[in-house]
């Protein structure tokens, strides 16, 4: 039977499911770290993060939305190889390349680290060991995910909610200690540093991915209509972002407030680890750790199984359960390089992908201004990519001193969103190109 809209119920109920999607090891770890980094700047710096932490995955799912199908067909209006390539790219960025192994190295923070002697829990065997047990139950519950997985995020994600809601109401009534000043980078460019931040999230990529799982779940309750469709993932989508607001603005909050009794630290794992038994002793951390590591092996499990799923469609000589063993193995073997170092080698590849999915996302809003030509596509994602990418050398200490001469007159270069200006450009000269000549035609 054909409906004509949802029920207030299940809207809310798709919300919940969408916010459970994105609520993964990226969201716990890294609003406490930036809490630590900008203390009294932390107003300035949350905007930041919220804007492509919060703002820029609900804008994904709207546009596949919107879409009516999934990144690749997206993608592919750029032409139809990107379509295949980008997909790709994302898929590997979310999946085996950082996404999984984060999981694994933010459950072993969290959840085992702190309850292991200080001279084996620093040692190379702990996480090997660790590792190596949490991907033989994400291999053991992937080959048939979809049962365990709802199931379990009916349970967690609730609970991982109250858990959070406890440590920041704590928080909030019994500071650790006072906010300190701003380090860093945060000391002058707050806003700027924590937008750059909010890209290791992962979010606004993974919702190009997420977006058609609320579709398929909106049409299998009977609708059609396409803009009941739009209109019924916007209102999911903002509850979701309601959600993760929340969720960013108690960490980051507990982060500030935390360098006086647990001093600084290197990764968010370990500052939500020790301020939860700083907050609430010992039953605190171990409630913490159990709910944070089945989430996180949730989100792993889940992971796998949608890159396996992917990779078989697109490459099927290869059996399903041939790469959930694959995309497993590779991810614990990146796993064991520890979430200190995975962040650091994450960010200069999602400096050189996001800007391009930011300005992608963006395009398919409005593409009817162009009416939908695939060269318009490629001068703003070139124009993207090219600052984008060079964003991303630098990062990692690699400099074109000739380049650099010349991209430092861009606004914002500076501040690593120097592409947003080559972007603008870039499509208003494809706009102009494409209208006038649909003009003469």
């Amino acid at each position: 039977m054909i409906k004509k809209a949802l029920t207030k119920m299940d809207i809310l109920t798709l919300g919940l499911m969408l916010f459970a999607l994105f609520l993964g090891a990226g969201n716990i770890i890294f609003p406490p770290y930036l809490g630590q980094l900008a203390g009294d700047q932390l107003f300035v710096a949350i905007t930041g993060f919220l804007l492509t932490g919060v703002g820029l995955p609900l804008l994904g799912i709207l546009a596949i939305a919107k879409a009516g199908g999934d990144l690749q067909s997206i993608a592919g209006r750029v032409h139809p190889l990107f379509g295949i390539v980008f997909t790709l790219i994302v898929y590997l960025a979310i999946g085996p390349f950082f996404g999984i192994p984060r999981t694994a190295t933010v459950a072993f923070e969290i959840g085992a680290s702190p309850f292991l002697p200080a001279s084996f829990a620093d040692s190379f065997w702990s996480l090997l060991i660790f590792t190596f047990v949490f991907f033989a139950i994400t291999v053991l519950f992937a080959m048939n995910p979809t049962k365990l997985v709802d199931r379990i995020g009916k349970i967690l994600t609730p609970l991982l909610i109250v858990v959070i809601g406890l440590l920041a109401i704590k928080s909030f009534l019994t500071p650790m200690g006072p906010i300190k000043s701003p380090i860093g980078n945060y000391d002058t460019e707050a806003f700027f540093e924590s937008f750059l931040q909010g890209y290791l999230t992962m979010d606004a990529i993974a919702a190009l991915v997420f977006g058609i799982v609320i579709i398929q779940s909106i049409r299998s309750k009977g609708i059609t209509d396409t803009r009941i469709i739009l209109r019924t993932t916007a209102y999911a989508g903002f509850i979701a972002a309601i959600g993760l607001s929340a969720v960013y603005l108690s960490l980051s909050y507990i982060g500030a407030t935390s360098v006086e009794a647990i001093g600084l630290q290197d990764n968010g794992g370990m500052i939500i680890a020790m301020a939860s038994r700083v907050l609430y002793g010992e039953i605190g951390g171990i409630i913490l750790s159990a709910a944070i590591t089945f989430a996180c092996l949730t989100t792993s499990i889940g992971l796998v199984s949608a890159t396996a799923q992917f990779f078989f469609k697109i490459l099927p000589k290869f059996s399903y359960i041939t790469y959930v063993f694959l995309f497993a193995s590779f991810s614990a073997t990146i796993a064991n390089v520890g979430l200190t170092q995975l962040i650091a080698i994450s960010l200069p590849v999602l400096l050189a992908i996001y800007p391009v999915a930011i300005v992608l996302v963006v395009l398919s809003f409005f593409d009817h201004l162009f009416y939908r030509k695939p060269f318009v596509y490629v001068i703003a994602l070139s124009a993207t990519a090219v600052v984008s990418i060079f964003d991303a050398l630098r990062s990692t200490g690699i400099a074109f001193e000739q380049i650099d001469s010349i991209f430092q007159y861009l606004l914002f270069f500076e501040q690593g969103i120097g592409w947003i200006l080559p972007a603008v450009i870039g499509t208003s000269i494809g706009i102009i190109i494409a209208r006038s000549t649909h003009s003469k035609n």
